[in-house]
């Protein structure tokens, strides 16, 4: 299921809780971004720099290790860098990508039990993470992850846009066979649409599903039927 993004006029109970919340969130950001695609698309970079989403999904699994349970709680780990190869992010071609993805859901559990067993006061145990400088609290790692996931889930953004078109944070397909649904109407019905003139999220030449709603945050974005002939024009509408 894919967490909402935590809203700023609900409160939580701790700061602890807020640092898990978006970083729950973040996490369910990025594999939402690489579900669906091809074993060939999620190993093929679309960038100059060369790096690809199977590889950016595991580089977020060793953050959370360096940080967290290397570096805060100076547990062993074998192999800290795991994600690189020669200066670079690496993964085996042995690995799949649902593999990835499922250390990855491994990893944040056991991030969310470190940050449970431990005030946000704590300064980390002494480890070779530091480099001999002194640790840093727990608050301050949970910062640094929080830059990380928004920095990085946003390259994730852009990639997914160029690879297919897919925008924003959550996307619900609706077969035509119920697109007259209760679900699909409700949905079309909480906005007035308005037409936004521009780069089109769907490629050109590429034809839109005939009923699409994508959720974003408290707003749709919605591709009604008869738009594949306008790829540079959206119904868009803001909650």
């Amino acid at each position: 299921m894919h967490t909402a993004p935590p809203d700023p006029s609900q409160p939580l109970g701790t700061r602890a809780d807020v640092f898990l919340r978006y970083l729950d969130y973040y996490r369910d950001v990025v594999v939402e971004k690489v579900e669906g695609l091809s074993d060939d698309t999620v190993r093929s970079s679309r960038l100059p720099s060369g790096w690809t989403p199977v590889e950016l999904v595991k580089h977020l699994t060793y953050v959370e290790r360096r940080w967290l349970v290397w570096g805060f709680e100076g547990r062993p780990t074998s192999d800290p860098w795991g994600d690189r190869k020669d200066g670079k992010w690496f993964v085996d071609p042995a690995e799949s990508l649902d593999e990835v993805v499922r250390d990855f859901r491994a990893q944040a559990d056991i991030s969310r039990a470190v940050v449970e067993g431990h005030e946000l006061s704590e300064i980390g145990q002494p480890s070779e993470r530091w480099g001999g400088d002194d640790p840093p609290t727990l608050e301050r790692i949970l910062f640094h992850l929080m830059q990380e996931y928004a920095r990085h889930a946003g390259h994730l953004d852009i990639v997914r846009e160029l690879i297919d078109g897919h925008t924003g944070e959550q996307i619900l397909a609706i077969d035509p066979a119920v697109s007259g649904s209760s679900t699909a109407k409700a949905a079309l019905q909480t906005c007035r649409p308005r037409t936004r003139r521009g780069p089109s999220s769907v490629p050109v030449g590429v034809a839109a599903p005939a009923d699409l709603v994508v959720t974003m945050g408290l707003g749709v974005l919605a591709i009604l039927p008869g738009m594949q002939s306008q790829p540079t024009s959206q119904r868009f509408c803001h909650g």
